[in-house]
């Protein structure tokens, strides 16, 4: 039998506290273990009572969301390796400073993030778009956890046989990169390490909110040769420069009339229930391009991604899929595997090594 998922809820908000309590005192399966207004006072519970998932707040008195991540990181590296770590999800506010401090936490190991609320939509709204990340997030960081704590091996995914591309050297035009849960952490791997390699363009579809994606794009820019921004639609594709697809908006390629590719912006509806979609950047850098690319899908829940590939390979695109080993969660590089259009898997520290010995 299943044993139920035990959280704690971190927040210096009462109030906050209680949504979160509640959202998962309904459901089967999850236990709320225990709740605590600051860091010292979780990682007094944590001593006494371990968790499995942890729910931190960003801002709190005495030792805030980042400096607690940092203690339970500690925490986790002193525990036995037949224990599972204890996974945390970082609450975040729809600010600038929440973003900036959200990305910090990404790359210092926390799972992923939730967003309390936007100013924008109605309580209710906020509630379920709470419930749904709070929910999905919590059992996809235990599933993979419990799997490792357990020795699971997956079977291999069966593919099936497509014709792969042929190494094209000196042809390849420009990146372009999807990921969603996982991604920050990748790509601050995976970015400075191309931009060492390579002068071509490189182009992100990260899945975040509005804000987030503004915060990434400038932590990336302090870690790159490139110059990384986030897209504003408009700007005319250039070499050593990277672009980020702002949270709530599909970013697209298209060549002006003189002959140039150029971002576009759009609000279309979500793909795979995302936007930005991966899909969209990927199937437009194909029309956009009169010449090879190269395509990674690194980490994230879900599909996106995968249905453009067949597209990206019949012209030429030399596609890259990271490994279920290195991957947070094997969602999108695993369907991208799937689809039999990828032409190497590879862990996530192989990668820029890989494109560098096709360029």
């Amino acid at each position: 039998m299943q044993k139920n998922i035990k959280v704690l809820v971190v927040d210096d908000s009462s109030f906050f506290r209680n949504i979160i309590k509640n959202i998962l005192c309904e459901e089967k399966g999850i236990e709320v273990i225990g709740t605590a207004s600051n860091g010292i006072k979780a990682m007094e519970f944590i001593k006494r009572k371990t968790p499995d998932v942890v729910t931190l707040d960003l801002e709190m008195p005495e030792l805030n969301g980042l400096e607690t991540l940092e203690e339970i990181q500690k925490f986790n590296k002193g525990r036995p390796v037949s224990q599972s770590s204890i996974g945390v999800i970082m609450v975040s506010a729809f600010t600038k400073k929440g973003s900036e401090i959200t990305i910090n936490a990404l790359e210092g190991g926390a799972f992923d993030f939730i967003t309390k609320g936007d100013d924008s939509k109605s309580s209710d709204e906020n509630n379920e778009s709470l419930k749904r990340q709070l929910l999905i997030k919590i059992r996809t960081l235990c599933i993979k956890s419990r799997m490792l704590n357990q020795g699971v091996v997956l079977p291999s995914v069966s593919t099936p046989q497509r014709k792969k591309s042929a190494v094209i050297k000196g042809q390849y035009k420009a990146v372009l990169i999807g990921t969603s849960t996982g991604g920050p952490k990748a790509l601050m791997e995976v970015i400075p390490a191309l931009c060492e390699l390579t002068n071509l363009p490189l182009f992100i579809v990260q899945h975040m909110p509005p804000t987030f994606t503004k915060s990434l794009a400038n932590s990336l820019n302090k870690k790159c040769k490139h110059t990384v921004i986030e897209s504003e639609g408009g700007e005319v594709a250039k070499e050593s420069f990277a672009y980020v697809a702002p949270g709530g908006s599909h970013l697209l390629l298209k060549k002006n009339k003189q002959g140039e590719v150029m971002t576009f912006l759009n609000q279309q509806a979500p793909e795979n229930g995302c936007r930005p979609s991966v899909d969209v950047l990927f199937r437009s850098g194909v029309s956009a391009y009169d010449a090879p690319l190269i395509s990674i899908v690194l980490t994230g829940m879900g599909t996106d991604g995968a249905k453009s590939l067949g597209s990206l390979n019949r012209s030429g695109a030399y596609i890259i899929a990271q490994d279920e080993a290195s991957s947070v969660v094997w969602g999108m590089p695993g369907s991208a595997v799937a689809s039999g259009y990828v032409d190497k898997v590879v862990p996530l520290d192989k990668i820029a090594e890989i494109v560098g010995g096709i360029l």
